[in-house]
C-alpha cells in the first residue's frame, strides 16, 4: 500500500480511521495482518496435509480396495465443481481489483458471483453425497454397497467424507467471509486507500481453491 494511499484516509490529525491504537502505522498494521494471516493459512494447510499423509497410508496398505472404491468417485461433480472453484478465484481477484479502483459496485457483484459459485459447489456436493449414500458407499460401519466388499473398503468412504467434509465446511466459512466482505464493500469500508480486509478474505478463499486442486486428482482422478 502506497503511502498517499495510506494518507487518503487520515483524519484531521493525520490519524487512519482504520488505524488500531497498538500500531504506529497502518502500513505496520496491513503487514501485520498480512502476517498473521499466511500464519493462519500455514495451519490450514498443515491440516490438510495430516489427512494427504493418512490417505497416501491408506492407499499403500489397502491398494485394491482403494482402486476398487475410487471407482464410484462422481467423477462428473469433481470435474464441475474444479471448474466452479478455479472461476471463483478470478471473480475474488477481480473484486479487490475492483474495490482498488474505488468502483465499489463492480467489486461487490464480483463477490456476489462468488458466493453463486460457493453455492453451486456446495449443491453438487449435496448431489454427490446423496448419490453415495442411496448406493451405501459411507464410511466405517455404515457402509454396505454390495459391489465392492474388499478388507478396508469402508475407510476409503471414511477418508472420502472426512476430506470432503472438511473442505465444505471451509467453503462455508470462505462464503461468509466474503458475504461480510461484500457488506463492506458497499458501505464504503474498502476503497484503493484500505483493502486489506478483502485482500485476505480473497486469500482464503483461494486456499480453499488450492485445496480443492489437490482432492480432485486425489479422489477422482488417480
Amino acid at each position: 500500500m502506497s503511502e498517499a494511499a495510506v494518507h487518503g484516509h487520515a483524519g484531521a490529525h493525520g490519524e487512519h480511521r482504520f488505524l488500531a491504537h497498538h500500531f504506529a502505522s497502518l502500513e505496520r498494521q496491513v503487514d501485520a495482518s498480512r502476517l498473521g494471516m499466511w500464519l493462519f493459512l500455514s495451519t490450514e494447510v498443515l491440516l490438510f496435509v495430516g489427512l494427504f499423509v493418512a490417505y497416501s497410508v491408506y492407499r499403500y496398505s489397502f491398494p485394491n480396495a482403494w482402486a476398487q472404491a475410487s471407482r464410484h468417485s462422481e467423477i462428473w461433480a469433481g470435474t464441475t465443481n474444479t471448474f466452479v472453484l478455479i472461476t471463483s478465484s478470478l471473480t475474488v481477484a477481480l473484486a479487490i481489483h475492483f474495490a482498488r479502483e474505488n468502483k465499489p459496485r463492480i467489486a461487490a457483484l464480483m463477490l456476489a458471483i462468488t458466493l453463486v459459485f460457493g453455492l453451486v459447489f456446495m449443491c453438487i456436493k449435496g448431489i454427490e453425497y446423496w448419490n453415495h449414500f442411496h448406493e451405501g458407499a459411507l464410511p466405517g460401519k455404515y457402509y454396505h454397497l454390495h459391489e465392492v466388499t474388499l478388507p478396508g473398503v469402508s475407510m476409503y468412504w471414511s477418508l472420502y467424507f472426512l476430506m470432503t467434509g472438511l473442505h465444505g465446511l471451509h467453503v462455508l466459512i470462505g462464503m461468509t467471509v466474503l458475504a461480510v466482505c461484500m457488506y463492506r464493500v458497499l458501505h464504503g469500508y474498502y476503497d484503493s486507500g484500505y483493502y486489506v480486509g478483502l485482500e485476505l478474505g480473497g486469500l482464503y478463499w483461494h486456499l480453499v481453491d488450492l485445496i480443492w486442486i489437490f482432492l480432485f486428482p486425489l479422489l477422482y482422478l488417480v
